[in-house]
């Protein structure tokens, strides 16, 4: 059985529910060690397994279990840990022995390469790179380090789509959607992967992002950050609901700030939005090769597959919207549509179209008639079949939870309050809201 209007594909992946049929056409093979495709029926390589006494990197469980006293259970600072050792090695000295770890470096260089867990953390430095003036503000002599952290493909066996597929009711042969793969963007590159040769029969991991500038404050400062974080899309719905660590930071970006007489200079404020567009570009660039090569990596069934990735979209509120597509604030970073007419149908906005404006137009033109910030380039353009005006996705928590709901519904309810009970009153019903248990807004919610 097949939708009608669709040919019969090479390839027929369908699973059957109750209510539901599912078709695939783009195949995904699994290969071996070194990317060579494995006939049908193949057995798989069997997973190594540790024998019961390596401790790698340890060299004994006693090191192991010092280790983890100190980092895991004391969680001990850095100077208490070499005074510690140091006494230690007193007591040693007489019998020509050592602490198990020399210092604190020692131990934490240790515990950093146990060869399980996540990515190591790195990081690295950005300084402004542009036209210098005579008397330099301070803030284009400063560097500002960014720390990031790889996804790795997380062990959803039962729970992973390895292709993308489009699913239908069996009453009527209606397109149902649920999870990310099931959707037109991820079948439409899966259909660009598979005109290449070299690509063909890969599986496709798009790459889905999202980040919302915090405030820390407690002994920084109040420094602004940018956390960074990533999941893959082949994973379904249920498994980023039950928070089973499908989603990972990947990268602080840190804010550059100034002193107050630079701070509105229009030359750092370009600095710092294309900082941001570097950071992330660098941050992501252990994927590009990723996405025209294909790369072997092993997943969780046990089999090996080839891996082509791909940016998929960036979640984002409206502010970090405007600063991820480049327009000017008050413009859509989907569409052309001024803020001042949105009734009217308005053209998308796309990579390419951009580009042939900037290379035609002026600033000032490019700013009041398209809404675009010409000197500045998105992180996506750094990437392959990837353009940000295609893959910007509205942040539901803080653009509707949050920005409809919390700022709009519940100040209008308090004032509504005050209005019509008056001062008093209203704030004795205010007081009857259990804020600090978080029910603040529900609770007002059922008021109505």
């Amino acid at each position: 059985m097949k939708p009608p209007g669709f040919p019969l594909p090479s390839f027929w992946g369908q699973a059957w529910g109750e209510a539901h049929h599912r078709i695939g056409y783009h195949l995904t093979r699994p290969c071996d060690a070194h990317g060579t495709f494995l006939p049908p029926g193949s057995v798989l390589e069997p997973l190594s397994e540790k024998t019961p006494n390596d401790w790698t990197p340890f060299h004994n469980r006693t090191e192991f279990k010092m280790a983890e006293f100190f980092f895991i259970e004391n969680q001990m600072p850095a100077t208490q840990t070499n005074r510690l050792l140091d006494l230690w090695a007193s007591t040693l000295t007489k019998h020509n022995d050592r602490p198990l770890f020399a210092d604190y470096r020692d131990l934490y260089k240790t515990i950093d390469n146990i060869p399980v867990g996540d990515v190591k953390w790195q990081s690295f430095s950005t300084q402004y790179a542009g036209a210098r003036l005579d008397v330099a503000p301070p803030w284009m002599d400063q560097t500002f380090d960014v720390v990031w952290n790889m996804l790795g493909n997380p062990n959803y066996v039962q729970e992973f789509d390895y292709c993308p597929y489009r699913e239908f009711s069996t009453d009527g042969d209606v397109r149902q959607w649920k999870d990310f793969m099931s959707g037109d963007w991820a079948w439409n590159q899966a259909d660009l992967i598979a005109t290449d040769p070299e690509t063909h029969g890969s599986t496709f991991v798009p790459v889905v992002l999202g980040s919302d500038k915090t405030t820390v404050s407690v002994a920084t400062g109040n420094n602004e950050y940018y956390p960074l974080y990533a999941s893959i899309g082949n994973v379904h719905n249920n498994v980023w609901r039950a928070h089973r660590e499908a989603l990972a930071i990947v990268g602080f970006l840190a804010i550059p700030k100034t002193t107050k007489e630079h701070v509105s200079d229009p030359k750092f404020r370009k600095f710092r939005r294309q900082l941001f567009q570097s950071s992330l570009a660098k941050i992501l660039e252990r994927l590009r090769p990723g996405m025209t090569k294909p790369e072997v990596v092993r997943f969780g069934d046990g089999h090996f597959r080839c891996v082509i990735y791909g940016l998929g979209p960036y979640i984002a509120d409206y502010e970090e919207q405007v600063l991820l597509a480049c327009i000017v604030r008050g413009w859509c970073a989907r569409c052309l549509g001024p803020c001042t007419n949105l009734d009217e149908p308005a053209s998308e906005r796309c990579r390419e179209h951009t580009e042939a404006l900037v290379e035609e137009a002026t600033l000032g033109d490019l700013w009041d008639e398209y809404g675009i910030v010409g000197d500045l380039v998105p992180f996506t353009n750094d990437f392959p079949r990837a353009d940000i005006h295609e893959l910007i996705a509205p942040d539901l928590l803080h653009q509707l939870i949050k920005g409809t709901f919390k700022d709009h519904i519940v100040d209008w309810v308090e004032k509504y309050l005050h209005q019509t009970h008056g001062k008093t009153v209203a704030m004795h019903i205010m007081d009857d809201i259990d804020r600090t248990s978080g029910k603040h807004d529900f609770a007002i919610f059922g008021f109505i």
